[in-house]
């Protein structure tokens, strides 16, 4: 009783958070594949705005500042500041460019900044660019797109997740940089174990989730590690250490699990599974099919039925023997 009656005075009081940086809106989101002769001439506009090299090199303008920028760079453009980007003559650049409004004081520390991305960060910016996929009408690597449309259907709070997304990768760059007292090449730019696989397990989510929804084509290295921001070794390490399987032969087998479920269904005929799947010929689809799980389609479907028709025989009455 007394126990109880101490409880019953207890009372709680919460804390409100302070959003210490905070995104208002977002103006752009896109990923470039830019020709090795591109040149933007140049522009300035009342909000922030940063351009990642996530391949190859190009040249900016900040100012009245040049710079080269190399693969994961980042250079972040303060409100009115001209700038203007073009690529080298030689290597086709990739680039992400992002641009959003902030009040926060923290952002001062990023007028004239160009960093460096770590594993983390990129993570970061390959969710922001999956999750501008799902919310974002119209195509990424649009140029001449000034208003941003979401689209009328999108997954929950797809566009809060970019906003959270955009201020973590804020965070942590501030929290990673800011810290005078350690000198710049001290700094370490790879994660903590515990942190490495937690990315590699997010990486290898995202990717299996992005293989998932494209199996009804054809995906290349190329353009898998183009889509989710990673390159070609790491995504070879994560799925060989994650699955003891090469990428191109993990999506051959959800491929094949796939075509074995629509087989089971008994919607489809072979053909139809074959195109669905986006295989070049139902004769492909049979050798792909018979490599995986030793059976042909036609032998996998005939065993099924098997296994059925002797779940619905009737079982012999052991007690009348």
């Amino acid at each position: 009783m007394i126990i109880r009656k101490a409880m019953d005075a207890m009372t709680y009081k919460g804390i409100s958070f302070r959003k210490e940086l905070l995104i208002d809106q977002l103006f752009s989101l896109h990923y470039f594949e830019y020709m090795s002769t591109f040149s933007f001439p140049g522009e300035s506009h009342n909000f922030w705005e940063f351009v990642c090299v996530d391949k190859g090199e190009v040249t900016i303008g900040a100012g009245d500042q040049i710079y080269t920028l190399k693969k994961g760079d980042i250079a972040f453009h303060e409100p009115n500041e001209f700038h203007w980007v073009k690529a080298n003559g030689s290597i086709a650049p990739n680039l992400i460019v992002i641009s959003f409004s902030s009040k926060s004081p923290i952002m001062n520390f990023f007028r004239k900044k160009i960093l460096r991305t770590d594993d983390f960060a990129r993570s970061l910016l390959a969710r922001i660019i999956t999750e501008a996929g799902n919310f974002l009408e119209g195509r990424l690597d649009d140029p001449y797109q000034t208003v941003l449309r979401p689209k009328s259907s999108q997954p929950p709070a797809s566009g809060q997740l970019i906003q959270l997304y955009l201020e973590e990768l804020m965070i942590y760059f501030y929290r990673k940089y800011s810290d005078l007292s350690t000198p710049a090449e001290e700094k370490p730019d790879k994660p903590d174990k515990t942190m490495k696989e937690n990315i590699d397990t997010e990486v290898f989510n995202r990717v299996v989730a992005y293989l998932g929804q494209h199996l009804s084509g054809r995906v290349t290295i190329e353009t898998i590690c183009k889509d989710n921001l990673i390159g070609r070794s790491q995504l070879q390490k994560i799925f060989s250490k994650k699955s003891g399987l090469g990428i191109i032969e993990y999506f051959s087998n959800m491929k094949i699990e796939a075509a074995k479920e629509l087989i089971r269904t008994e919607q489809m005929n072979f053909t139809q599974i074959s195109e669905k799947l986006g295989y070049t010929s139902i004769h492909y689809f049979s050798r792909q099919f018979k490599k995986v799980t030793g059976m042909t389609p036609s032998e996998y479907a005939s065993s099924i039925k098997a296994m059925a028709d002797r779940s619905h025989r009737p079982q012999p009455d052991q007690d009348s023997e």
